[in-house]
């Protein structure tokens, strides 16, 4: 604490000294607490059976500091609910409830909406972010950035809907990809994403969450300004997985998200360093940028050796996607072999698989603490063990000091 001038103006007088006192240290800068984010999705609550109340039994509520509800849709220029049933329409019952008290017909807010709102009574540190697009569902930006202004008052529109007012606390734009190709390609220039973020600062304001995914891909980093694009966010989500192993393709095997490169590594910048420094070479802040970590895993066939860079005959099947596993089925049906690039891989029974485990994930998170990163994101949480083993290693590797 300062002396007050006056003060300290009487005590040098009284000293018989006519020095000036030195000037007070300037406060050590505050850091905001490192953010743990998951993304929970609609479709979730269908196949995998993966409820807002999993969130609550296996304790990731009491790590999360975000969560990001996956997805809202763009259409027509605006934004608009995804699937009103599984949002607000689908009674929930009392074993699937956050509280274990069942939806009443005609009565509250009910589907994910409304238990969401269950959890973030019990746990009031959570805030919760509705995300807009995703892989399939990217196409309606290029409307929307047409008139970023009108997109934006639609979206506050939908947030501040009565029926759920005050649930949300910001919007997560998943564009993919955006002045780029995705699925489908974009054309809307590099300003583009940029311009919607900005629009929908000012429409809801300072404190509000306003967020971007960002791709990992070196040359899909060139086509957008990003850099402008972190100025209005909150942060940015950088999809620092799915570099390999995405489609029905005969190998070589390797991992989809390593940390850094190794010998061997089809393509040398296909790594989170990379895409990191890719990022921070844009000039985007650090204390901007969330590492992105995969629960699942991606996996080949007919593969007749551990070591990667083997060949395959295609896909691994997978439960709901070929290729494609969540972790919590893979840590028990095949579980780790090997170590590379960061990364975990497992060879079982002619598969090839590779996925983050706690142990991994841990290094990751040193990394983005090394980095001064302002932490990390989950895509997606139905795809943790039922104890949340991953998200709790994640939480616990970025609060060490």
């Amino acid at each position: 604490m300062r002396v007050k001038p006056v003060l300290a103006a009487l005590a040098l007088l009284l000293a018989g000294c006519s020095a000036t006192p030195p000037p007070a240290p300037a406060p050590a800068p505050a850091t905001d607490p490192a953010k743990v984010v998951g993304y929970f999705t609609d479709w979730g609550v269908y196949g995998r059976n993966f409820q807002v109340r999993n969130l609550e039994t296996s304790g990731a509520a009491g790590e999360l500091t975000h969560l990001m509800y996956a997805f809202g849709k763009v259409s027509d220029g605006a934004c608009q609910a995804g699937d009103t049933w599984a949002d607000y329409e689908k009674p929930v019952s009392a074993a699937e409830s956050v509280d274990g008290a069942a939806d009443v017909p005609d009565e509250g807010l009910r589907g994910n909406f409304g238990q969401l709102r269950k959890l973030k009574a019990r746990h009031p540190q959570l805030r919760v972010v509705w995300s807009f697009g995703g892989w399939s569902g990217s196409a309606g930006f290029g409307a929307a950035a047409g008139d970023p202004a009108k997109f934006a008052a639609s979206c506050a529109k939908l947030l501040r809907d009565r029926r759920w007012a005050g649930l949300f606390d910001g919007i997560d734009i998943d564009w993919e990809y955006p002045n780029a190709c995705g699925l489908t390609c974009d054309k809307s220039g590099p300003d583009a994403l940029g311009g919607l973020l900005t629009e929908l600062r000012k429409e809801l304001g300072p404190d509000a969450v306003v967020t971007a995914a960002v791709p990992a891909d070196a040359g899909k980093l060139t086509t957008s300004d990003y850099a402008d694009v972190a100025a209005p966010a909150s942060w940015l989500n950088a999809m620092t997985y799915d570099f390999f192993g995405t489609g029905d393709s005969p190998g070589p095997t390797a991992p989809h998200s390593p940390l850094t490169s190794y010998p061997g590594i089809p393509q040398a910048t296909a790594t989170t360093d990379a895409a990191i420094q890719g990022l921070l070479g844009l000039g985007i802040p650090a204390g901007k940028i969330l590492l992105g970590v995969g629960f699942y895993g991606r996996g080949w066939t007919g593969v007749a050796s551990a070591t990667p860079g083997a060949q395959a005959t295609g896909a691994a099947p997978g439960s709901y996607e070929k290729g494609l596993e969540d972790y919590g089925v893979l840590s028990r049906r095949c579980p780790p072999t090997g170590l590379v690039g960061g990364t975990a891989y497992a060879f079982c029974a002619g598969q090839w698989w590779s996925y983050d485990t706690p142990q991994t994930i841990g290094t990751k998170m040193a990394y983005a603490q090394n980095h001064h990163l302002a932490g990390a994101f989950a895509w997606e949480l139905g795809g943790d063990t039922a104890d949340a083993q991953l998200l709790h290693a994640m939480a616990d590797g970025l609060s060490r000091p």
